[in-house]
């Protein structure tokens, strides 16, 4: 088979390559952002719970609440990076694969003339 054959779907493969290199992305800034809360909701009821910082109700609950988020959603996001790992992986081996199937002619080769 020649590469024009696999052209268009080599190009749909690379085409969701980068949609799943974006997800993939997006994954690590969330749980970028999920330690962020995480950490900080932790270290304010610390704080609370060791006096430094006085007690308030609303902010002590506020912090459970941030530390309860941000553990569920590195959890969740833990999921999804792997989920999307697997399918990028899964779509560079189709894409290699697509490619080492393709007959490549060497540069300097003869090329067939028709005159």
């Amino acid at each position: 088979m020649t590469g024009d054959d696999f052209r268009d779907d080599i190009a749909q493969i690379e085409a969701r390559i980068e949609a799943l290199r974006d997800a993939r992305e997006r994954c690590r800034k969330i749980s970028v952002a999920s330690k962020i809360v995480l950490l900080a909701g932790t270290v304010l009821a610390a704080l609370t719970l060791l006096t430094i910082l006085p007690f308030y109700p609303s902010t002590f609950f506020g912090a459970l609440a941030a530390m309860l988020g941000g553990a569920v959603l590195l959890g969740s996001n833990k999921t999804t990076w792997e989920q999307t790992d697997e399918a990028l992986e899964k779509a560079e081996a189709q894409r290699r694969d697509m490619i080492g199937r393709i007959e490549l002619r060497l540069v300097g080769e003869e090329r067939p003339t028709l005159h």
